[in-house]
């Protein structure tokens, strides 16, 4: 397969094309983030993909966290925004170009985990239009600090329970290499009429809050590595979690048998704004450590 490099489709509109801009607005939002001491050094973080005016303060409490030294490989899980997707599916592309420059796509990784069969291609179109791995690129870069690495992007779908788990222990082995680093990426409640969810549970108060307590249920129950109770919960509930897919995938390989004992803290929780009427819209933010 000939590959080629991917461009940034979302410069200039989700973020800025300007890589000074953007290079300082990234260092901007992790300088404001008091980091926590307890928070370890981590594996994996869970992290937002909206547009930075919205996300971008929130996913920096996510890759404020995150120590380059030593890391040569960057596992990249999001949702399918653009396509329904029943399996994992893996980048075509070589590399991955933003306004800070370009990232080299680790093929040889990315031919070992289709060499399993559990994984389908992203079709071109689909990866060139989906943002919820190109918005993470710009903030890894910042965070490596020029330090070589390669990328490994692939987009996680509505797996069976099996085929979760049998992709849950092909991870597993990476996700306990210390030169390996997990992204997934993950917006909270769309709420609104816009998105087909206006769950309002009077009893926690005026709508944002409602939102708030619905996706603080879902966080806890990611904080308690509770795979099981993460799907029972999205199915009651429906929240509209739109990286729910990688989640689950993280959650069930930490909970693999051969897994190194870890733990889940959330750092940030925003909404993009907060809702007090059936015409209000809002997406939450959630950043965690897994370390």
């Amino acid at each position: 397969m000939e590959r080629s490099t991917r461009q940034a489709t979302h410069a200039g509109s989700w973020y800025s094309a300007d890589d000074e801009i953007l290079a300082g607005q990234l260092d901007g939002w992790m300088d404001d983030v008091d980091v926590d001491p307890e928070i370890g050094v981590p594996i994996a973080v869970i992290a937002p993909h909206a547009g930075y005016s919205y996300s971008g303060p929130s996913a920096a409490f996510a890759y404020r966290y995150v120590k380059p030294e030593g890391i040569t490989r960057v596992f990249l899980l999001g949702p399918s925004h653009k396509y329904y997707l029943r399996k994992c599916a893996l980048s075509t592309f070589s590399r991955y170009a933003t306004p800070l420059g370009a990232v080299d796509v680790d093929v040889g990784y990315i031919d070992k985990l289709a060499a399993s069969g559990l994984f389908e291609t992203i079709p071109e179109d689909k990866e060139v239009s989906e943002h919820s791995l190109e918005m993470h690129v710009p903030y890894i870069q910042r965070v490596m600090r020029g330090q070589p690495f390669k990328l490994v992007p692939m987009l996680v779908g509505s797996l069976e329970l099996a085929e979760e788990q049998q992709v849950a222990e092909l991870l597993i082995p990476y996700l306990d290499d210390p030169q390996n680093l997990f992204i997934v990426s993950s917006d909270f409640c769309h709420w609104g009429q816009r998105f087909d969810f206006v769950h309002h549970k009077k009893t926690d108060g005026p709508i944002w809050k409602s939102i708030e307590q619905l996706d603080r249920q879902g966080m806890g129950l990611i904080e308690a590595i509770d795979a099981d109770g993460f799907k029972a919960y999205l199915d009651k509930t429906q929240n509209t979690i739109c990286g729910r897919n990688p989640i689950s995938l993280l959650l069930r390989t930490l909970k693999t048998k051969s897994a190194i004992p870890r733990s889940i803290k959330f750092t940030t929780y925003a909404q993009s704004s907060q809702c007090v009427s059936v015409g209000d819209s809002s997406v939450s933010y959630a950043s965690a450590i897994i370390a």
